[in-house]
């Protein structure tokens, strides 16, 4: 009995170091196929070297990131409204047969970014959000209907799913917290709808807030060319790896003007996840409206060098209102982690589980006190 219990333990060891050696070496022999909720995602490996311009050129990188960059057509129809005299006939006389009547077929188009062998493709939200029909093109031409798999208005991010046999080419992710300014990056998209377009030019800035285009805001600057139809698509680095969405530019005139703004690959991923996963995001939220400490204001409060954030408003019976937090407190960390701005205690709370009871340092009349907040719900934005 001992030699068949030692015969057994010796085979399992064997095909879980198997499986080990097969998942970190060549995990695209595994299924591919999303296990509860979880997809298989491709990373890079981070290099000190990884942002440094190939001897070879751009065209390596950009070869690797086309094929994983699609089209996106969405449709909307509209009905023709029908007047309510078209039942008498003389009325149908002069104005026509309500059959007559065709609903109108209102186009637009996009891009997208396949993040998974088996279809799922990330985009912007407000690429898809008004989509009645919604169709993929694939670099290779291939082209098949998606459906929404759930979007996040707040980061303006999406995620759809085509079904095509084979594995698609998924991209690979990049690191856009090692992006520096300067660094060269690829954007990959559809302007215009004229086709697959690649555009060249490097990172301005790192993340750019207060711009009024969503709600979480960090976004990469570049001055590769993002025109109409480039929403959704891929910013990518010099060896082809994705750091970025292309979501917007700055433009009085619908023309690219060499200021374009990319969500970050790490907050897309983690959104992705979380849409795949259930369909939607669920994020923080204390119900308390926050101003920035300005120096000005800093001074009124004699506050000398305390740093945090003015809070301006409390929501009633929200958290911060049950732990008695008022308008006129100083919010000076979170969970101990340091607030010095609007967008960094929107963060802080957004990243934290609801029901979780966490502290918060604050001053009041210059005198520094506790409170425990019991995290809500963030509740979901209202529809413009």
């Amino acid at each position: 009995m001992r030699k068949h219990w030692l015969l057994f333990t010796q085979a399992v060891t064997i095909a879980l170091a198997l499986l080990f050696i097969i998942q970190t070496l060549k995990p695209e022999l595994l299924p591919s196929a999303a296990r509860n909720g979880v997809v298989t995602l491709l990373e890079s490996v981070p290099q000190e070297a990884e942002n440094k311009t190939p001897v070879a050129g751009l065209s390596a990188a950009a070869k690797k990131a086309m094929p994983s960059v699609v089209n996106i057509f969405t449709s909307t129809v509209t009905k023709t409204p029908i007047h309510p005299f078209m039942d008498d006939p003389r009325f149908r006389f002069f104005f026509g047969d309500p059959g007559d009547l065709e609903p109108q077929n209102n186009s637009s188009l996009g891009s997208g970014v396949i993040v998974s062998p088996d279809g799922y493709i990330l985009t912007n939200h407000h690429v898809v959000e008004a989509a009645d029909q919604i169709e993929v093109a694939l670099a290779d031409g291939r082209k098949a209907k998606a459906h929404v798999i759930g979007t996040d208005p707040e980061t303006d991010l999406a995620v759809i799913k085509i079904g095509l046999p084979g594995k698609l080419p998924a991209i690979t992710f990049g690191h856009p917290e090692r992006a520096q300014i300067g660094d060269m990056v690829l954007a990959i998209g559809n302007p215009f709808g004229v086709g697959q377009t690649v555009t060249m030019g490097i990172i301005s800035a790192l993340k750019r807030d207060h711009l009024g285009l969503s709600t979480f805001e960090s976004f990469i600057q570049t001055d590769a060319a993002i025109n109409p139809g480039n929403s959704g698509g891929a910013l990518v680095d010099v060896s082809g790896n994705l750091i970025g969405i292309n979501s917007a530019i700055y433009s009085p005139n619908g023309g690219s003007l060499g200021i374009g703004f990319a969500i970050p690959a790490s907050t897309a991923k983690k959104t992705m996840e979380q849409i795949i996963q259930s369909g939607s995001v669920t994020r923080g939220w204390i119900g308390a409206g926050v101003q920035e400490l300005t120096p000005e204001l800093a001074e009124s409060f004699r506050l000398g060098d305390t740093k945090g954030v003015l809070i301006t408003e409390v929501v009633r019976n929200s958290p911060s209102d049950q732990a008695g937090i008022k308008p006129g407190d100083i919010l000076v960390s979170i969970d101990g982690k340091a607030i010095n701005n609007w967008n960094t205690m929107l963060e802080t709370v957004a990243n934290l589980m609801p029901g979780k009871l966490v502290s918060i340092k604050m001053m009041r009349n210059g005198t520094e006190m506790v409170a425990q907040v019991k995290i809500g719900k963030r509740p979901k934005p209202r529809a413009q």
